[in-house]
């Protein structure tokens, strides 16, 4: 079984790299057209939409996981009771993004006053970001839908089309002087608003004819299972981007000059991020799927590991040679490059938490996820207003931290109170305090090498190496079997 997720990681993980690596041709693009306080813009929309993208899809993507692996359970009419649900949880997540853009292009003139001075001379912004929003949310429930029919090279093809579109305009308005009119920065919203228009379109190609359709009885079991799921992943998702709310809030000066650099460095950890992406995407559903709960345990306890393994490779290979991932930025956000071990931090952690949510979705006790998230929150608050005045964004790369670290933390004090779980704790441990070790080594002869860029390199490559092959000799993994059984596929 195990098996099984490699592989289906592997495809997600190929495409998603594509994808993702399209996607964040974006960053040194815009973070060369664009100065500081402008791209803040740009991080803060872009902050914004996913808690929208989260509170309109009303946790329907796992439930629509669990309710399509319940219909097979349950035998009979499985089609027509897939067809079902599908009509329903497209259905209501539809008219929900509908009514939110209707209301946002009503009232452009408050929003934009709420978001701040930035774009109240500039209401339009507010209209195409709803529009954005309307299409990506339509879209959520059909892509889903082909993840959970297996059609990963369809779901990667329209989404990478999505990406190749908003890059293609982004960069053509760019080259056109669009940017430098007065509607400057809304020309990127514009070039994405196109690219999600025409994947929905594309994505309506796969319904079968299913009309949306709302089956009130079994929306009504569906929100049982999925409104604690709403609660939790809009807390989870206000974790991951209200930090660049509290830098705009908080900050008393230049504030959107610093959240364009965190945005931007954040931005750099986008190997560890595209793993992160495709490793949910292909374990959700694989987790959330139908088989019995020893052979769930066994697998989540070696998921986990291996999960932790594969992300300290990726968070000592970005923050050894971080000067390195610094250039993907423009020279203006390179100030901020110090803060990138605390982003990776943060990115590790959100990774092993996903890992300790799967069992209460699998059980449906879905409830948990805002005891878990509300402590992410709380975190985030408390020392994100304590930090953020003090350091600006590096506070905020703190408070983000702390905040994945109480989610991990509760999470372990959940499993181990309501579903124990034989996770291998002190051989993870070991890897990362290992692999934290050896960063600060690096630190050190950093320091002491000064500017010497040929021994400093040298050094970190040595140290890179040095954890690979630990790694390999404590797993006792036979590297030429895997290279005789990859050059065996290939062939």
């Amino acid at each position: 079984m195990l098996e099984k997720l490699a592989k289906q990681t592997a495809v997600y993980g190929i495409s998603t790299i594509v994808v993702r690596f399209l996607s964040y041709l974006l960053t040194p693009y815009y973070t060369r057209v664009f100065g500081q306080e402008v791209y803040g813009i740009v991080v803060d929309v872009y902050a914004l939409i996913p808690l929208a993208l989260t509170l309109l899809t009303m946790g329907m993507e796992s439930s629509y996981f669990r309710f399509s692996a319940k219909a097979e359970e349950a035998g009979g009419d499985v089609q027509g009771a897939k067809r079902r649900l599908f009509a329903t949880t497209w259905g209501v997540t539809s008219l929900a993004a509908l009514l939110f853009c209707g209301a946002m292009i009503l009232c452009r003139d408050g929003v934009a006053r709420l978001m701040g001075e930035a774009y109240v001379a500039h209401p339009e912004y507010i209209v195409w970001v709803a529009l954005i929003i309307l299409f990506d949310v339509s879209a959520c429930i059909p892509f889903s839908r082909l993840r959970e029919q297996g059609r990963a090279m369809t779901f990667v093809g329209f989404k990478a089309l999505n990406v190749v579109l908003n890059v293609l305009f982004a960069v053509g308005f760019g080259l056109a002087g669009l940017f430098a009119t007065d509607f400057g920065v809304g020309w990127a919203f514009v070039a994405n608003f196109i690219a999600s228009a025409v994947t929905w379109l594309l994505i309506l190609t796969t319904a079968d004819r299913t009309v949306p359709r709302i089956d009130w009885r079994l929306l009504g079991a569906i929100f049982a299972y999925s409104l604690p799921l709403l609660v939790g992943g809009l807390t989870g998702t206000a974790n991951e981007f209200i930090d660049r709310q509290l830098i705009k809030y908080l900050v008393p000066d230049g504030a959107m000059a610093q959240v364009g650099v965190y945005g931007a460095i954040t931005k750099i950890a986008v190997v560890m991020m595209l793993f992160y992406q495709m490793y949910r995407l292909a374990a959700e559903p694989f987790f959330l799927s139908n088989f019995k709960k020893s052979d769930f345990v066994a697998m989540n306890a070696a998921a986990l590991k291996y999960y932790v393994m594969a992300s300290m490779v990726i968070f000592l290979g970005i923050a050894l040679f971080r000067d390195l991932f610094a250039l993907i930025v423009g020279r203006d956000f390179r100030e901020g490059i110090f803060i990138l071990p605390v982003v990776l931090g943060a990115n590790v952690l959100t990774g092993v938490w996903l890992n300790l949510s799967f069992w209460y979705k699998r059980e449906e006790r879905t409830s948990l996820a805002i005891v878990v998230t509300g402590a992410g929150l709380a975190a985030i608050l408390l020392f994100g207003c304590w930090l953020i005045p003090l350091w600006g964004y590096y506070g905020a790369a703190w408070a983000r931290l702390a905040s994945e670290s109480a989610m991990v933390a509760v999470s372990w004090w959940l499993n181990r109170r309501f579903f124990p779980t034989p996770y291998p704790w002190r051989r993870i441990w070991e890897y990362v305090f290992v692999a934290l070790g050896l960063f600060l080594l690096c630190e050190a002869f950093s320091s002491w090498v000064g500017g010497n860029m040929f021994a400093g390199y040298t050094f970190n490559i040595v140290l890179f190496a040095s954890y690979l092959a630990y790694l390999i000799r404590r797993e006792r993994i036979d590297v030429r079997a895997m290279v005789r059984a990859v050059c065996g596929r290939g062939r």
